[in-house]
């Protein structure tokens, strides 16, 4: 049975016992995991690309996040595939 806890601020919460049956620790983390990743999957550009720097391909890492970002702020997430990713994570 899980149980509500409420805080008061963030350094109580941090502070608080993760209750969690021996066992399932993992597959919890697992299961957070599919849904985190149906929700917001991770966007890359197609192609390979070749920076002279390391500095050059920071910024291209931080220009590709920023985009994705926006477009996700504008349009809201795509959740057509989500559903049966998110069935699946609830089996165990």
């Amino acid at each position: 049975m899980n149980r509500v806890q409420k805080f008061r601020s963030l350094d109580d919460m941090a502070r608080a016992a993760v209750l969690v049956l021996p066992g399932e620790g993992f597959e919890r983390f697992a299961r957070h995991c599919a849904r985190y990743f149906a929700i917001a999957p991770r966007t890359y550009p197609r192609g390979v690309f070749r920076f002279h720097t390391i500095e050059e391909a920071r910024a291209a890492r931080e220009r590709v996040t920023a985009d994705s970002i926006r477009e996700r702020r504008t349009n809201g997430p795509d959740l057509s595939h989500a559903s049966s990713i998110l069935r699946m994570s609830d089996k165990k």
